[in-house]
């Protein structure tokens, strides 16, 4: 079978890692590493044996596939330049800027019919994985993602940085259109919003509770799922779930109905590599891929809702 022909568009400290990635995949063959930068990207481009460029329009007819991994002011117009190309992209969260830019670059992959995946990251998490067959109709979410500050990714705030992770994983829970968006927030180190909190209310009753921080201690990242059947507990960070279910009549209290746990922890995964995969996976068969470029408009949408809400909440730091 033919290899397909792949690069990654800026090798910073995430683009570094997709180059890795994709010189691992068999049927792949990494053509180039594309950076401002070119000192960077031979760095990049020696180690995993591709060729390093500053200007991606160079190869651009030569390639099947691509990665983005540029700062977010980019995202659109370089996947549109690629899916105009006819090459299958995968863009890294957030989709774009703007609604309206997303809704440009979903176009193009449909009219082209071209894998348009972007990169939300903790769908691969395999304990999120675990979660198939197990959601039913979710009636409160508590979630929390914190996180020590690091200079990377501050060209955007706490939400589009680091909740819209969160924000994409309730959406596909909820299964129902959002009512009401209530959000508090405030800059801390950057002069952005770096911790948020959002309350999120469905037409169908759900509510989810949804913090992020960029400026804690500790890490940590977790969520809790409420509904009529279980209790759900999900960590992350250790890859491990837990269930609790009503049981027969064996608690201690009359009326009260005995719980049952059920606990599955996993081995150390590669969430990027599994992601990376999946691409390539889809663009081989003709797949839609897991996350879709709806998928990553429905998550930014949100994601401006609430910072909507947030716009006249903060105080931005001298």
């Amino acid at each position: 079978m033919k290899s397909l022909r792949a690069a990654v568009i800026g090798v910073g400290y995430l683009g570094h890692f997709h180059a890795q990635k994709f010189a691992k995949i068999d049927g792949v063959e990494l053509v180039a590493v594309i950076d401002t930068d070119l000192d960077r990207a031979k760095e990049v481009a020696d180690e995993v044996g591709a060729r390093a460029l500053t200007d991606y329009l160079e190869i651009i007819d030569e390639l099947d596939l691509v990665s983005i991994v540029v700062p977010t002011r980019l995202h659109h117009r370089v996947a549109c330049d690629f899916l105009k190309a006819g090459v299958h992209v995968l863009l890294e969260k957030p989709i774009t800027e703007t609604v309206q830019e997303a809704d440009e670059l979903i176009a193009l992959a449909r009219e082209r019919n071209l894998v348009f995946q972007v990169g939300h990251l903790e769908r691969f998490n395999p304990a999120v994985l675990a979660l198939e067959g197990v959601i039913g109709t979710p009636h409160f979410i508590e979630s929390e993602r914190l996180a020590p500050f690091k200079a990377r990714g501050t060209d955007v705030n706490v939400v589009l940085d680091l909740m819209i992770h969160d924000i994409d994983i309730i959406l596909n829970m909820v299964k129902s259109p959002l009512k009401t968006v209530n959000s508090v927030g405030t800059p801390v180190l950057s002069n952005q919003v770096d911790i948020a909190n959002a309350r999120l209310q469905f037409e169908n009753g759900c509510v989810a509770n949804v913090t992020a921080s960029r400026v804690s201690r500790e890490g940590s990242r977790k969520i809790r799922i409420f509904q009529d059947d279980a209790y759900i507990s999900i960590d992350y960070q250790s890859r491990k779930i837990s269930v609790f279910r009503k049981g027969g009549d064996g608690f201690p209290v009359p009326g009260i109905p005995d719980v049952t746990m059920m606990e599955k922890s996993f081995d150390q995964s590669d969430a990027l590599h599994e992601e990376i995969v999946s691409f390539v996976v889809s663009v081989r068969d003709g797949k839609p891929p897991m996350v879709s470029g709806e998928d990553g408009r429905r998550a930014l949408a949100l994601a401006h809702r609430i910072n909507d809400r947030l716009i006249h909440q903060v105080t931005p730091v001298n």
